[in-house]
């Protein structure tokens, strides 16, 4: 939810170049893993931001919008929790697709 309600924020009162705001939800099953890409074309992130989604407290909201915990706990639980990688790509003015991969457990 937080990965969905963060894209919806980012292209709130947004002309984008690539079309009206979109969101994309893949799934797959690939190499013993479960994979879950969630793609938007809002504004994308410049590589200093990029680098810093995952950590606590860490947000691009002004005060009172966000507390910038929403995705740092999300990659505790997918990445210690479940054993998971939680990754993200961005493009300025293109979009962000964020990544999860989960093992399947026999």
């Amino acid at each position: 939810m937080n990965l969905l309600r963060n894209a919806a924020h980012a292209m709130i009162d947004r002309d984008s170049p690539t079309g009206p705001p979109r969101i994309i939800v893949w799934t797959r099953n690939e190499n013993e893993s479960t994979v879950v890409e969630i793609e938007d074309n809002g504004p994308g992130m410049d590589e200093d931001i990029r680098k810093r989604v995952f950590e606590p407290f860490f947000t691009t909201k002004p005060p009172g919008k966000g507390t910038g915990l929403g995705l740092s706990v999300s990659y505790f639980i997918i990445t210690q929790n479940h054993g998971g990688e939680f990754n993200v790509e961005s493009t300025l003015d293109q979009g962000t697709t964020f990544t999860i991969r989960l093992p399947q457990k026999s």
